[in-house]
């Protein structure tokens, strides 16, 4: 059975969802906030949180490094997570190649929405773009959305696209308003996108945030449609008597292993890399999944092959 990622013989850990809380991050929440803007958001809302400020993307980039290193996690993927922060991850993949696959939140609503894009993908070596259609109010079959995964699939990169319950800890914790549309996050119109462009590949996190059913129903209905297995799942709270070991077997009894990505949803310091999602989610796996080929695919194998990541050096 698999306990670590470096222990002899068990398969390297790539995590597919981490996100980067860089200082363009907390700069754009400090925006956000009713009161005067404070002098540097990037040190006073971190520290207002709980969290330590990230520093430039550079230190922050190290920072990810060493603790992906110190946990035995070969690689992740790292998550803009506002709009126009693409630079931070794009310069924490450069300066680790190999380790990390950037990926871009973008809003379909702004103007340059598609030009930025483009750039992301062939100037910045994006892996993935990251779509939250709850968030900017935004249905997956309007033309602004589909412009934008056409892009994606033109170069047959990842399109990330967050579905059912959606919450951002951080604006909460600030008191800030968040104004979203959680009829736009469905999982059926992910499958229908799949569809159409079937050189891309989709993946709906957290096993569809509340939205399970549905969520196999698109899996069924599109074989380029994958979950990760992110966060803390706390969606199970609103189906009665479900259980995360319920939710694996009933992904892996309709898409198979191969369609399912491991993922923590880490996100800031202290707290670090989520040892405890992982531990959990591995006894699981364990349980589960017999063959050491899948339970090596699900935790890693399936996320680099997505992205185009390479296979770790050992």
């Amino acid at each position: 059975m698999v306990n670590r990622a470096d222990s002899a013989g068990a398969p390297a850990i790539f995590d597919a969802h981490c996100h980067f809380f860089s200082a363009g991050f907390f700069r754009t929440l400090g925006r956000d906030l009713r009161e005067p803007a404070p002098a540097d958001a990037a040190v006073t809302l971190p520290d207002r949180l709980g969290w330590e400020p990230p520093g430039d993307d550079t230190t922050l980039s190290a920072r990810w490094a060493g603790e992906l290193d110190r946990h035995g996690v070969s690689g992740a993927m790292l998550i803009a997570s506002v709009p126009g922060d693409e630079a931070s991850v794009a310069e924490a993949a450069r300066r680790y190649p190999g380790k990390f696959a950037a990926a871009t939140m973008v809003n379909p609503n702004a103007p340059d929405a598609a030009a930025r894009t483009i750039r992301a993908f062939e100037e910045q070596d994006m892996k993935c773009l990251c779509l939250f259609p709850a968030m900017h109010q935004v249905r997956l079959h309007d033309q602004r959305v589909e412009r934008l995964v056409a892009i994606a699939a033109e170069r047959e990169r990842a399109v990330f696209v967050h579905c059912g319950m959606l919450t951002i800890g951080a604006r909460k914790k600030l008191g800030l308003t968040s104004v979203f549309d959680l009829r736009f996050g469905d999982p059926l119109a992910v499958a229908r996108l799949a569809n159409i462009y079937p050189q891309a590949s989709f993946i709906i996190p957290h096993f569809g945030s509340g939205m399970l059913r549905v969520t196999l129903m698109a899996m069924d209905a599109a074989p380029n449609v994958y979950v990760d297995t992110s966060s803390s799942n706390s969606w199970m709270k609103y189906q009665n008597r479900l259980t995360l070991s319920d939710v694996f077997k009933n992904t892996l009894d309709v898409a198979g292993p191969s369609r399912i990505l491991f993922g923590t949803d880490s996100s800031f310091f202290p707290r670090g890399w989520q040892k405890d999602i992982f531990e959990t989610q591995l006894a699981i796996i364990n349980e589960l999944v017999p063959s050491e080929d899948d339970r090596a695919a699900i935790l890693g194998g399936n996320a680099r092959r997505l992205l185009g990541m390479p296979a770790p050096k050992v």
